[in-house]
Order: C-alpha cells, then sequence, then structure tokens
C-alpha cells in the first residue's frame, strides 16, 4: 500500500514549492497531478493530449480515470519511496470518487496538508511566479478560482469532517510554512 497525503489549496498557495522541499527532506515522492496532465499533452502519440489541453485551457477539470491512471503509473515508478504527496488532487467530487473506485485499497491516505492562502495573493503570485505555463494569466486564473471555490474546497470540507485535514497558513514565508509542514509530518506518522 503506498502512503499518500494529499496536498490542497487555490493555485498559488505554493503547493509545488512546498512539496519540493518535503520530497527533499522527507523522502515523499511529489506528484502533480497538473505536470502530469501537461507532461502528457506534450507526449508525442498520447491519445488524451488534445483533451487535455483544451481543460487546461478552459480551467476546467480533467477525466478522473485519465488522472488516476497516471497518478497510479507515477506510483508504480517510483514504489520504493516513503509516500507520495498528490498535489492538486481531487480537484472535485468526480476525482474523488473516481480515485476510491480506482486506487481503493492500494493506498494509506495518511492525511490532507491544505495550505491556505487568501486568493488576492494567490493570483499575484502566479502572475508573478514567471514559469511560463499557458493558464497563468488572469482570464484562466479566475476560471481556476472558481472552480477552486465551487469544486475544491468543498472536498477540503469533506476531508475536514473525517479529522483529515492539517491546515497551514501559506501566506507567510516558505521558511515558516514549511517548518509547520515539517510539524504536521511528524505528528502524523507518529500514529
Amino acid at each position: 500500500m503506498y502512503n499518500v497525503v494529499f496536498v490542497l489549496g487555490p493555485p498559488g498557495s505554493g503547493k509545488g514549492t512546498i512539496c519540493s522541499k518535503i520530497e527533499q527532506n522527507l523522502g515523499y515522492v511529489h506528484l502533480s497531478a497538473g505536470d502530469l496532465l501537461r507532461a502528457e499533452r506534450e507526449r508525442a502519440g498520447s491519445q488524451f493530449g488534445a483533451l487535455i489541453e483544451n481543460h487546461i485551457k478552459n480551467g476546467s477539470i480533467v477525466p478522473v480515470e485519465i488522472t488516476c491512471s497516471l497518478l497510479e503509473n507515477a506510483m508504480i515508478a517510483s514504489k520504493d519511496a516513503n509516500g507520495f504527496l498528490i498535489d492538486g488532487f481531487p480537484r472535485n467530487e468526480d476525482n474523488l470518487e473516481g480515485w476510491k473506485k480506482q486506487m481503493g485499497g492500494k493506498v494509506n491516505e495518511q492525511f490532507v496538508l491544505f495550505l491556505s492562502c487568501p486568493v488576492d495573493v494567490c493570483i499575484d503570485r502566479c502572475l508573478h511566479r514567471g514559469q511560463g505555463r499557458t493558464d497563468d494569466n488572469v482570464e484562466s486564473l479566475k476560471k481556476r478560482v472558481e472552480t477552486y471555490n465551487q469544486q475544491t474546497f468543498p472536498i477540503i470540507e469533506l476531508f475536514e469532517k473525517v479529522g483529515m485535514v492539517r491546515e497551514v497558513n501559506s501566506e507567510r514565508p516558505v521558511t515558516e510554512v514549511y517548518d509547520d509542514v515539517v510539524k504536521v509530518f511528524a505528528t502524523a506518522n507518529q500514529k
């Protein structure tokens, strides 16, 4: 069984930054659903490339079966890791149900790391991060934030009801945020 930590928060809340620090220091492998989808979109001969591109451009959510398959393949490829940080997934109820159906019995869901940050700060970060992402523009960001508010935040609330959410305020400097994240992992791994 693969250990899994879901990493959720609004676009620009620092998920990728924090996940790379956890990966470097705690032996977890960072799996960004968005990065896996973007890589699949670029892969020559991908049967899903155009479909993924269309969803990314529109700020909408790619079918869960595609995302789960990419995540599972990535876990199989790094099966000796301490665990996996699944960044930006599940993004809605359909994602969560599809995940349970496809990955139930294969994973140990440890907790949800919720990086909370005001939306205006997140948008500003995205517009100035200089990663060259096609969806880092005002129009796509508005759609992504709307999707997050309507579909992803309710998933965080569902996990909260079963005591799985560990919230860290990510508006602060990265070192402070990471220090709090390390404490969350230490507490979770003691159980």
